[in-house]
């Protein structure tokens, strides 16, 4: 066996999308040369039947397709009435872009800790958070879970606030037998192409069950107009290209599939993991039918033992390093380290192991016995 097979077979990336690319390949080329047959490359037909699809996926009324998944989050949060002199309370433990899509607007952030089991928003911290300029409450579906929103709509509705979803992780996720993103007044998701439905591009949408709200998302994401050149409101411009409504569309109808495919992955990972001394395995919550969009686990000396991961061939990687509030781009907020400790600590002990639905048994057993080997 030559030495580039052997470099070949020892990789085991983080994310692989080249498998679901071929699976869809022969759909897409055909879809698209419909699309640049007729030209229609911003909105149109193929924009169309995907938010058609993908809010009867979810269960959901309006699916509106915007540019990417940070885009979707501020328009949810500019449809809402959120501006400034508002407060929206948020996860610690996310990517930056949750945080973003609220001071573009130019409310404030007010952040709040996790819980230790599934690291994600605890509603008692959230409760503690309220005051009267608490506008909006964003939990955040992180790595393919769904929050606790059932919580936090009695919190929403005591101070008058409207809940935000952050779905850009769990798109197929239930809670209760209702899909993330269903949940509360309004969700934005991303379809980054490494999301358990990805684009091959950036791409994103709005969901809401509330007509009004998803007329406003449409006004707002194209330059604040209804007719050409009448122009109501200060939009902005993202819209969602016809070329990733094609893309979507063909990963869409295989989507629950997929997901199922990472359950197993999922599972299998638990069990070859199981009883490892120095490995906290993730846990479905009760109520939950996790996506998986990353299978997280937490140990000491974290930094060293992904380094010695990648070293021989395992894509593992951390989502995510840093804490918000421990960002340069939020230092404005004034919090310092130690005020959120379930995060800061998370943050030095999480890891992900590579998972995608075409994942192998034996890749797994070759993760596994890797970071077995490591610690």
């Amino acid at each position: 066996m030559s030495n580039k097979t052997m470099s070949t077979q020892s990789q085991i990336p983080l994310v692989d999308l080249r498998a679901q690319q071929q699976e869809v390949q022969q759909q897409v080329n055909e879809s698209l040369a419909q699309v640049f047959e007729n030209t229609a490359f911003i909105g149109g037909a193929a924009v169309a039947d995907f938010e058609q699809s993908y809010a009867g996926f979810l269960g959901t009324g309006h699916c509106v397709g915007v540019g990417n998944g940070t885009d979707a989050l501020e328009l949810a949060l500019r449809a809402s009435g959120i501006g400034p002199g508002d407060e929206v309370i948020l996860p610690a433990n996310t990517f930056i872009a949750t945080a973003e899509a609220v001071s573009l607007t130019g409310a404030t952030v007010v952040l709040v800790d996790v819980d230790t089991e599934y690291l994600l928003i605890d509603p008692l911290a959230v409760a503690e958070a309220v005051t009267e300029k608490t506008k909006a409450i964003m939990p955040v579906h992180l790595y393919g879970q769904t929050a606790f929103v059932e919580e936090l709509s009695s919190i929403a509705r005591a101070c008058g606030a409207v809940i935000i979803e952050d779905a850009a992780q769990a798109q197929g996720a239930t809670r209760h037998g209702r899909s993330a993103g269903t949940l509360g007044d309004i969700a934005g998701t991303s379809f980054y192409p490494g999301k358990n439905l990805g684009a091959a591009g950036d791409a994103g949408a709005v969901l809401t069950g509330d007509a009004r709200l998803a007329q406003q998302v449409r006004l707002l994401s194209a330059h604040g107009s209804r007719t050409k050149y009448v122009h109501e409101v200060v939009g902005r411009n993202s819209r969602m290209d016809a070329v990733q409504a094609v893309v979507l569309s063909a990963k869409l109808e295989r989507l629950a599939g997929w997901n199922e495919l990472r359950r197993q992955a999922a599972s299998r990972y638990s069990e070859l993991l199981a009883g490892v001394a120095g490995v906290t395995l993730p846990q479905q919550a009760a109520g939950n039918q996790d996506v998986w969009h990353l299978y997280v686990v937490q140990v000491k000396e974290r930094d060293r033992v992904v380094a010695e991961l990648n070293a021989a061939g395992i894509g593992a990687g951390i989502h995510y390093p840093y804490p918000v509030h421990l960002t340069q781009a939020f230092a404005h907020l004034g919090y310092k380290e130690g005020d959120f400790p379930v995060t800061e600590r998370a943050a030095g002990r999480i890891m992900s192991l590579p998972l995608y639905p075409h994942i192998t048994e034996e890749q797994q057993r070759r993760v596994a016995d890797a970071l077995i080997s490591v610690l």
